[in-house]
């Protein structure tokens, strides 16, 4: 097995012992579907020195001192959001210098993929952000770009030996200008310019296929990505990635950068989800201005519905760092609709501040100079749109994302859309009137919405509550050009969503029944916190626990999803990262409520079923207001 050329012994050593570890936790393509990415510009979102005031003109086009540590130090800022992933720019080794068209700063310009970019940081620093995302429940994506090299210079005066492994001009194509009415000059000619040029691969060579899936291999397994989102996909021919994706092992999702629906379509044979790029140009037409067409968002959306292979693996986005900012058309909303329709919602960094920027390269703005705010109208817009989304997936974990989206209403000013099946709903209305427009009431039937009679509702963007007529029909008025969420009350209880209107309860206490100092006031305890904007919390708990040959330990404690102190019932733990040094256990369990009290213990079972429990005192853990938690502690001899 390779590993990376630029890890040091220590870290290749980790690496190799956690590629079982990333085996066994990797995310399916149905998990993937749950997800709320973050979209990461490396070089633009966080400084190691933490600096809110350093410097960084967009329009230099050179690095600006974003690394992979100052990411760490500011995950409790994309995790507040809601979100589950980062996604993270590319990380090899890139050009030098910088040129009339900038420098490197992107990542999309490599010169090595089998090194580290260093302006990010170290084989180290990587592996610390993948643990840091993983210790939070969080996955990562990074970027990946098969179809090019890059080299400062005309296209016709390449040095191709500087590049690593493809130094040789056999590994590429000839040069030539992309045709785009010709996909075959898409996927054989030469992006770039003669300034900085990017020599094209023959990725249809088996050696260059050979290569690039040994690299994706040990890139996953080396830094234990969850996902990864290719580059340029529709300049490199499907048959590609048949092989390279098996390689990768992991959830992959491309880039066709392509506005016709039937072309992105074709392109989920070969990988398991696309950016929909599609809905990206429907979305701002239709809501950059009081004219803009609703109609042909609505046609464009059923189209893509009829045509998509699986549009809940689509990626949904509205900005990224190639497409102007959204905030640069209009200072209106369309985040929301974005969000809330099929696919996994995908926000780029500076969203949540109503970046402005317009088209590339100055819609790649330092995030640092907004202070990380999380109090900012769109940092907690976004939040509550994630909250929501999450919710409706928690009550109906499959039903909810196999529901396909549906227009309900539309005409030149509003839209409605539906997701979820009756019960389980999420009816949410929109318009482009902008915001000093007058208030539009909308009366919305119940054979539309799915909404029952009397049936009492919240808008979860205002926390106000609605309820239906006798017939379950609903009257609506959007203000200032906000939209309408609404969600059936009765599943909001003990959500945290809109608490002054949904009432959280205490958890229900449950007795200890295998005791070795049980009593019933070790039952699982809840205090409300209605500040608290998480619904459940995904807690990690990690034991150190030293085992036998075919020993396997479980975790059992006061709470129902602990199994009631049932060893039977009690979670299984993970072996996968064991080592001699480090002997952990772990296991995730989700759902678990804020400021619930756990008390817990560690139970060893040996091949012939003996259950051995470890001794006293119970372990106690109270569930913060996070996403997620981390629960460590080690096995406690009699």
């Amino acid at each position: 097995m390779r590993i990376f050329g630029s890890l040091c012994p220590v870290a290749a050593t980790a690496a190799v012992l956690s590629i079982l570890g990333h085996t066994a936790t990797a995310l399916s393509a149905a998990e993937w579907r749950k997800q709320a990415i973050y979209q990461v510009m490396t070089d633009r979102f966080a400084r190691t020195d933490l600096s809110t005031t350093a410097r960084c003109d967009t329009g230099e086009q050179v690095y600006c001192g974003g690394t992979w540590r100052g990411l760490i130090s500011k995950l409790d800022y994309i995790q507040g959001m809601g979100f589950t992933a980062v996604w993270i720019s590319p990380v090899v080794k890139q050009v030098d210098g910088v040129t009339r068209d900038g420098s490197s700063y992107h990542g999309y310009w490599a010169r090595d993929i089998w090194s580290l970019n260093p302006a990010f940081g170290s084989p180290a620093d990587l592996i610390a952000l993948s643990a840091a995302l993983h210790a939070r429940g969080m996955y990562l994506m990074v970027d990946v770009v098969t179809n090019h090299m890059a080299y400062v210079g005309c296209r016709s005066c390449v040095d191709y030996s500087i590049f690593n492994p493809f130094s040789n001009p056999s590994y590429f194509h000839p040069p030539c200008g992309i045709n785009y009415n010709s996909q075959t000059s898409v996927e054989v000619c030469w992006q770039g310019s003669d300034t900085v040029s990017l020599p094209d691969l023959r990725t249809e060579d088996e050696n260059v296929r050979r290569i690039w899936n040994d690299w994706i291999s040990n890139l996953v397994s080396t830094y234990s990505i969850d996902g990864v989102r290719i580059d340029s996909a529709k300049h490199v021919e499907p048959s590609f990635y048949s092989g390279f994706n098996s390689a990768a092992g992991v959830f992959t999702m491309g880039e066709v950068y392509h506005g016709d629906p039937a072309y992105l379509a074709p392109y989920q044979r070969y990988m398991d989800g696309v950016l929909d790029y599609a809905s990206v140009y429907w979305i701002t037409r239709a809501f950059q201005s009081p004219s803009g067409s609703i109609s042909n968002l609505v046609s464009g959306l059923t189209l893509l519905r009829d045509l998509a292979l699986d549009l809940s693996l689509y990626g949904s986005f509205l900005e990224n760092h190639d497409l102007e900012r959204f905030p640069s058309l209009t200072k209106d909303k369309a985040i929301a609709f974005m969000m809330l329709k099929d696919g996994i919602p995908i926000i780029y960094q500076g969203q949540e501040h109503h970046y402005a920027g317009g088209k590339a390269p100055y819609n790649r703005e330092a995030l640092w100079f907004s202070g990380y705010s999380n109090t900012s109208d769109l940092y907690t817009w976004i939040a509550r749109l994630n909250q929501i989304r999450t919710r409706a997936i928690s009550q109906d974990s499959s039903g909810y994302l196999s529901y396909s989206s549906q227009i309900i209403q539309s005409d030149s000013r509003t839209v409605t859309m539906r997701k979820g099946f009756p019960g389980y709903q999420i009816i949410s209305v929109f318009t482009n009137a902008g915001s000093s427009s007058s208030p539009i009431t909308l009366s919305l039937p119940s054979s539309a919405t799915g909404f029952t009679a009397s049936q009492s509702l919240v808008d979860v963007m205002s926390c106000t509550a609605l309820t239906t007529d006798s017939n379950g029909n609903i009257v609506v008025t959007l203000n200032g050009g906000l939209p309408k969420v609404l969600y059936p009350s009765a599943r909001l209880s003990n959500s945290r969503i809109c608490p002054s209107l949904t009432r959280p309860t205490t958890t229900t206490t449950t007795t200890r029944t295998m005791t070795t100092t049980a009593s019933s006031t070790d039952a699982p305890t809840a205090t409300t916190s209605p500040s608290c904007p998480f619904v459940t919390v995904s807690v990690t708990f990690n034991g150190q626990i030293r085992t036998s040959f075919g020993e396997t330990v479980k975790i059992v404690g006061n709470h129902p999803l602990l199994g009631n102190w049932s060893p039977a019932n009690g979670i299984p733990l993970d072996a996968s990262k064991y080592t001699n040094s480090n002997p952990l256990w772990y296991g995730t369990v989700d759902k678990l409520e804020p400021s619930t009290v756990i008390q817990y213990k560690f139970v060893k079972v040996s091949n012939s079923g003996t259950v051995t429990w470890e001794g006293d005192p119970n372990h106690r853990f109270t569930v913060p207001c996070a996403a997620t938690a981390t629960a460590s502690s080690s096995w406690q001899g009699y």
